[in-house]
């Protein structure tokens, strides 16, 4: 699969509520707090909450959360928003 281009882009943003907050997903994982660019190679709606062990924003699975009963239980907080992977 290639990354998606600007052209390609701007065509899915059309598609969408202009209103939704845009989030960018990746991992940084080590030590330094890298900061990496991932390739796009998808767009979707989802849902994040804030998470205080992760101190940012995080994806919520609908089927892990649905099982879980843990830190975001209290589902205040919770906002859809435009994930670019």
């Amino acid at each position: 699969m290639q990354p998606l281009t600007v052209r390609e882009l701007i065509e899915l943003l059309q598609e969408q509520d202009q209103d939704l907050p845009v989030r960018f997903s990746y991992n940084y994982g080590d030590h330094w707090r890298t900061e990496v660019a991932a390739k796009i190679l998808s767009v979707e709606v989802g849902t994040v909450v804030h998470s205080e062990y992760h101190r940012m924003d995080k994806v919520l699975d609908p089927e892990k959360e649905s099982e879980e009963d843990g830190e975001d239980a209290d589902k205040t907080g919770e906002i859809q928003v435009l994930i670019l992977r």
